[in-house]
């Protein structure tokens, strides 16, 4: 009967605190939605509600103005194409490079193979804040593109993190499947290409989803770049400009609406990749 008391009070306890985490991690996003199904006068009301509601008779009210009025928003629409852009040639690039990188950090043998990791690593500690400066004069000095600007400044946290991830994944696949090939005489390059890149597959999305959304919702170095040419801001730097009808009013609706619109590419890719990435994510946890 004690046995019972502690099975089902340990029970209680672990849902518990999963319901609160779940809570916790999920209110934001339910409150941006929310909030951008919400009129200017609803957004006002005090106490603020829970749900969209008349302000004069309380019903349940949502509307689709703030989405609306976002999809008119040119300069918004723009942002998503410029953004979609620079993520996916970050992206593309950092898995490219990061992925010869990773097959001979993880594969072949040279001297200084230690030190070249731990200065990847390093790499990936590096506030972006630290390098922001130099790397502008650099830009300004060669006159790059904002989008160009964006990619390469972009690569500098992205191409650490995918190397370094890739590259335990390559150290986990069994030195007899290179052997092989190379007996059936496969160069190194054929190898690399034919054999071992289709086996990190669930490593490419896992970190090429992780390189895309780091790359997607960045903020500085796109506010930064694109001062001096508004036409290429991305989706972060949109929504952070986005003025009122009137002057000094912050749209909070739109900005909401905005929020959630960006969210949805991102939701869209984990759902269609979530098997490659759970792969991805327990790849090497079990050794046979």
């Amino acid at each position: 009967m004690i046995i019972d008391i502690k099975y089902i009070f340990k029970k209680i306890l672990f849902w518990s605190v999963i319901m609160i985490i779940v809570l916790y991690l999920l209110f934001p996003f339910y409150w941006a939605v929310n909030s951008s199904l919400k009129s200017e006068a609803q957004l006002q009301m005090i106490p603020t509600t829970l749900v969209p509601r008349n302000p004069e008779t309380m019903d349940f009210s949502p509307t689709l103005r703030n989405f609306a009025a976002v999809f008119k928003n040119k300069i918004f629409v723009k942002s998503i194409l410029n953004s979609a852009i620079v993520a996916g040639s970050t992206t593309l690039l950092a898995l490219i490079v990061g992925s010869f990188a990773a097959f001979a950090l993880g594969k072949l043998a040279f001297r200084g193979k230690k030190p070249v990791l731990y200065l990847i690593l390093a790499m990936t500690m590096f506030p972006q804040i630290t390098v922001l400066s130099g790397l502008y004069a650099v830009i300004t000095k060669f006159n790059l593109s904002a989008r160009l600007s964006m990619v390469i400044s972009y690569m500098i946290f992205t191409l650490p993190f995918t190397t370094w991830v890739l590259t335990s994944f390559f150290k986990e696949l069994p030195k007899e499947i290179m052997q092989s090939a190379q007996v059936d005489g496969a160069t190194p390059f054929q190898t690399f290409y034919l054999v071992l890149l289709p086996l990190t597959a669930p490593a490419l999305v896992t970190t090429g989803l992780l390189a895309f959304i780091a790359a997607w919702n960045e903020y500085l170095f796109a506010l930064t770049f694109t001062a001096i040419e508004p036409s290429a801001r991305t989706i972060p730097v949109a929504i952070a400009l986005f003025t009122g009808s009137v002057v000094r009013q912050v749209p909070y609706g739109e900005i909401m609406a905005a929020a959630v619109i960006v969210t949805v590419p991102v939701v869209i890719l984990v759902f269609i990749f979530q098997r490659r990435i759970v792969q991805g994510l327990t790849a090497g946890s079990v050794k046979g």
